[in-house]
């Protein structure tokens, strides 16, 4: 683009309810306790792309806030890429039709998770729509914004001539080295904060893909089979970044398993310690992958929280959806961590297709027994992709229409014993019986070391006790 004026592309998340919008989760952020909104990072990727091919590039979370069609007025774009995800499905694409009735010539660009199986269609049902990526976006749109013939780009559906056209899915990225780090001077980092102590977190991906392919997971169709790992150089390089340059010291390790590879994560961690940053990070385990050696070198690199995804409390119910744990492995990672000083978050899901009254109870008393730091409980959410999705159709789980808008905490489907609206009350139930614990209240009190932890904690006790 030398001596031309720069084309200009827009990336957003919609002005739609908050939600963080990272394809295998695409939880909405109002009704859950502990899950703070997370920085726009797929679309700092993808604005680092676009710089470099010498556009001028725009990021913004209009879920935060702000007025997008004021803010396209003014920005005038070439390009609009727009993340879509499946609970605020409807209300993301009225943000898109809107831009194209205002610019016609726009060239609109959605991506994220539910066009791993809606993709063709929208292209006929939503005229304002250009292109749809399916899968991993970056090189995808690297082609689009660099003219690749529209029949030769790998991972898109398109128009031509009225109709629509589905290309052959692009094989996953190898090199996750190549990417550029994210573009984080084009968002207000300062916005996304931890939700214990109020510091400013930004997430690192350090890895892609998962081989358990779990029943409710989407990591597995987003991210594929294989664990993609960046090399524990060019992490610290984005690390180093963001102390030096933004003042960043909290990091979410984003991956969809993190420390399979346990020569690969314990690697990292001797060399963030050699780096001398001084950090505090988080990141995910399985139930079975953390040993007492790797728990003392996370900690030793700054690790203060991992979150483990649990599930059930039924032995029963972990066999049917296939997640290959054992409750004793559970208790096993707990001990570790606790044991090297790190804190933990549990996820539990309610309402998989195999819940009872007493699995439910079984659920509650071993998150009690485990007394983690945190603890979610999901109520079980057949997003189109899962497992669990062609489940629910086949099974006849489905009760009326298929509402994902507060996917995570309204039950969207039924199990085979309990109702939708029974999974709701126990789901409800088991917060409050862990949260409200006199115990729990007590050694949280006792490990809170600043007023901004108070507060944090003390409205999301208030917001606890008024739930309804």
């Amino acid at each position: 683009m030398d001596g031309k004026k720069k084309k200009k592309i827009f990336f957003i998340y919609p002005p739609s309810p908050v939600l963080n919008r990272e394809d295998r989760c695409q939880q909405p952020t109002k009704e859950l306790l502990v899950i703070p909104p997370l920085p726009p990072t797929d679309l700092m990727y993808l604005a680092a792309i676009a710089e470099s091919l010498g556009y001028q590039a725009k990021i913004q979370d209009y879920s935060l806030g702000g007025n997008f069609i004021d803010d396209l007025k003014l920005f005038s774009p070439d390009y609009l890429v727009v993340n879509i995800a499946t609970p605020t499905f409807k209300s993301d694409m009225e943000a898109v039709a809107q831009a194209k009735s205002i610019f016609p010539d726009l060239i609109t660009i959605v991506k994220g998770a539910p066009f791993l199986t809606y993709n063709t269609n929208v292209i006929y049902e939503n005229p304002y729509i250009d292109y749809v990526i399916m899968g991993e976006p970056e090189l995808t749109l690297k082609e689009i914004l660099e003219g690749v013939p529209d029949n030769e780009i790998l991972g898109i559906c398109y128009k031509d001539n009225f109709q629509g056209i589905k290309n052959e899915l692009r094989p996953f990225n190898e090199n996750l080295d190549d990417l550029p780090f994210p573009a984080r001077h084009l968002v207000d980092n300062s916005i996304y904060k931890r939700p214990d102590n109020g510091k400013v977190q930004a997430v690192i991906k350090v890895s892609r893909g998962c081989p358990y392919h779990c029943f409710f997971c989407l990591a597995t169709p987003v991210s594929g089979m294989k664990v993609r790992t960046r090399t524990a150089e060019n992490i610290i390089a984005e690390i180093r970044e963001c102390v030096e340059k933004y003042k960043i010291k909290n990091f979410l390790f984003w991956s969809d398993i993190f420390n399979l590879d346990r020569e690969w994560t314990i690697d990292l961690c001797k060399k963030i310690i050699d780096s001398g940053l001084k950090i505090t990070w988080s990141a995910n385990s399985r139930a079975n992958t953390m040993d007492d050696e790797m728990a003392s070198w996370m900690y030793k690199s700054g690790c203060r929280l991992v979150s483990i995804g649990v599930e059930s409390g039924s032995q029963e119910v972990l066999d049917n959806i296939g997640k290959k744990i054992t409750l004793d492995d559970i208790r096993n990672t707990v001990r570790i961590l606790k044991k090297n000083h790190i804190k933990i978050y549990n996820y539990f899901v309610i309402g998989l297709p195999w819940e009872t009254e007493k699995t439910v109870e079984e659920t509650i008393k071993f998150a009690i027994e485990l007394d983690s730091n945190f603890i979610s409980f999901y109520t079980a959410t057949p997003l189109p992709g899962t497992r669990f999705f062609a489940y629910a159709m086949m099974n006849k789980l489905i009760e009326g229409q298929l509402d994902f808008e507060s996917a995570y905490y309204v039950p969207t489907v039924r199990s085979h014993e309990l109702s939708k609206e029974r999974i709701f009350e126990l789901h409800k139930q088991a917060i409050k019986r862990f949260y409200l614990r006199p115990k729990f209240i007590l050694k949280t009190l006792i490990s809170l070391r600043t007023f901004t932890e108070f507060k944090n904690y003390f409205m999301a006790g208030l917001n606890l006790l008024l739930k309804k």
